[in-house]
């Protein structure tokens, strides 16, 4: 992701070499283990690198403290969302804006609940970053996929395609926000889902060009 972090959170050094991206794989599910098993409070450099077999100075090559780690981790987290809603959209270009909406809200919510035990650990870390470039870098990606997908629509044009899809995403990804929030029961998570998308579909249709 193309997001240049805060001086104090940036990690140390990059891998260059198959066996050092396996290291900072490692490094990466140990954080999660630690997150998940221990809380974050409790989660130091020490401990993942314990976890993760490396030595505390393989570890610190990469990540001088415990926030460049956090932050490393969300920019990783935030990289494979961003990408899977980028093939939604291309993959429902010049469809229509149902099937739009159905792909995007679907790829979302997927991405967020594969391990929505990681996903929650991760919202809580964030409470300790300055991310704010990490996340505008992240909107940045997502607004270009989501704004050439709904341009491409086969059923509908708009006026202020900008706002309407900033809208669209704030209501999409707050919904799914608050859902794991609250932690809610799994049923009621898939009927706030199928809310979300009748919404979103309302709103579309009534922001949308009238057809003359």
């Amino acid at each position: 992701m193309a997001a240049t972090p805060p001086a104090h959170l940036s990690p140390r050094k990059r891998p260059r070499q198959a066996r050092a991206a396996a290291t900072l794989d490692a490094i990466f599910e140990a954080t999660i283990q630690v997150l998940l098993a221990e809380g974050l409070h409790r989660l130091t450099t020490t401990r993942v690198a314990e976890r993760a077999g490396v030595s505390v100075g393989t570890m610190y090559q990469y990540f001088p403290n415990k926030q460049s780690l956090l932050y490393a981790l969300n920019e990783r987290y935030l990289d494979i969302v961003a990408e899977k809603v980028e093939k939604a959209c291309r993959d429902k270009h010049g469809a229509s804006t149902a099937e739009m909406v159905e792909a995007l809200i679907d790829a979302y919510w997927r991405a967020k609940t594969e391990r929505s035990d990681v996903t929650r650990a991760l919202y809580r870390s964030a409470v300790e970053l300055d991310n704010e470039a990490l996340i505008e870098a992240f909107a940045q990606r997502v607004d270009a996929a989501t704004i050439a997908m709904l341009s491409s629509a086969s059923d509908a044009s708009y006026v202020d395609l900008a706002l309407i899809n900033t809208t669209l995403l704030t209501v999409i990804f707050g919904t799914v926000r608050n859902v794991f929030e609250r932690n809610l029961p799994t049923m009621l998570e898939a009927d706030i889902r199928n809310q979300l998308a009748t919404m979103c579909l309302s709103y579309l249709k009534a922001a949308r060009i009238p057809e003359v």
